[in-house]
């Protein structure tokens, strides 16, 4: 074939410029969560990085190992980013910091760092919070156009940082629910379907500001599967699987459950199809095992969304599949070649 010629030998990409093309094809979502939310996720970012980068290099530091190295890597800064786009974004300062140290202290260096966590560290650090702090993670503010008093830049980081709204306003006119925990406390309430639908939160497919930061992620998305950083099959099998169990529900149930679109567009689904679930470290090597841990991931999501007692099931979904890593490598690594099968 012309233009192509030998040796087809390239340069292998190392673990750092890996990590920060996950954390450029971040920054679409980041952006129109700005645009839509107001710039508080990125006092949230940044707060999640300095704490990240701080607790990595005190564990390093007290197991002896270099600094540089490993600070370079930009894992922990991916692992502060993750978990930083996954709560609120009014979180209180001390709830970022609480939550990145354990998921960089505990979920990361307790197994020996980089490459040994069986769990994975953001995601850790979510399920800490939401179970800790419950009503701290509910607070996700209104976007832009819906909220009745909209809070200025100065007035988020003195939220954040003093926990004081301007005189005279309440909370609950600056945040709300998301539309994934309002689906569900209004169903609770044998509130009709398309009743709900109709709330102003919601837009085309999920709600409104909500779905276009997932159409963020997804661009991200495309971007690391053409860079071939990631393969095809864990987004394939987890947005397949969450499409064809959703869409069953709908189909045998409309006026109860959502069309599968709601779904992929709703909370964590494409940030997790993308950049949670195609952690190297804590997702299983071969091709066959990646599609079995995506397909549970989304069969979780799914029913913990629907039935379950909280408003987005990714997190636990993820730490759920992540006990079953090593059981998926093992039943579905290649055979040897060469190898003769034991006769019974």
């Amino acid at each position: 074939m012309s233009g192509f010629f030998s040796p087809f030998i390239t340069k292998p990409v190392s673990v750092s410029q890996i990590m920060l093309h996950v954390l450029l094809a971040l920054i679409p979502g980041i952006a129109i969560y700005v645009w839509f939310y107001g710039p508080a996720i990125l006092i949230s970012l940044t707060l999640a990085s300095i704490t990240a980068l701080v607790i990595e290099a005190l564990m390093l530091k007290i197991q002896n190992k270099p600094l540089a190295p490993y600070l370079k890597d930009n894992s922990a800064l991916l692992t502060a980013w993750l978990l930083a786009l996954s709560i609120p974004p009014l979180a209180p300062w001390w709830l970022v910091v609480v939550g990145t140290a354990f998921a960089i202290s505990i979920s990361k260096h307790l197994y020996g760092g980089l490459g040994n966590n069986p769990f994975n560290p953001a995601m850790i650090g979510y399920a800490v919070l939401i179970i800790s702090f419950p009503s701290h993670m509910t607070h996700w503010l209104t976007p832009h156009g819906l909220a009745e008093i909209p809070l200025s830049f100065p007035d988020q980081l003195n939220y954040i940082f003093h926990g004081m709204l301007p005189d005279g306003v309440r909370l609950d006119a600056v945040t709300m629910a998301t539309p994934l925990d309002t689906l569900k406390t209004q169903l609770h309430l044998n509130t009709q379907l398309k009743d709900i639908l109709e709330m102003p939160i919601y837009g085309r497919m999920a709600g409104i500001g909500s779905e276009w930061v997932a159409t963020g992620f997804l661009l991200g998305g495309i971007y690391l599967l053409a860079k071939r950083l990631i393969s095809w099959h864990i987004p394939a099998a987890f947005l397949g699987t969450l499409f064809i169990t959703s869409g069953l529900f709908h189909l045998l149930d409309p006026s109860h459950h959502v069309a599968p679109l709601f779904h992929w567009f709703s909370g964590a689904a494409m940030l997790g199809a993308f950049f949670i679930l195609t952690d190297p470290v804590t997702s299983p090597t071969t091709p066959r095992g990646k599609l079995i841990f995506a397909a549970g991931a989304g069969l979780l999501t799914y029913l913990i969304r629907s039935f379950g007692g909280f408003p987005d099931g990714m997190a636990f979904a993820t730490l759920l599949m992540n006990i079953c890593v090593p059981l998926i490598d093992a039943w579905t690594q290649p055979k040897v070649f060469g190898k003769k099968e034991k006769q019974p």
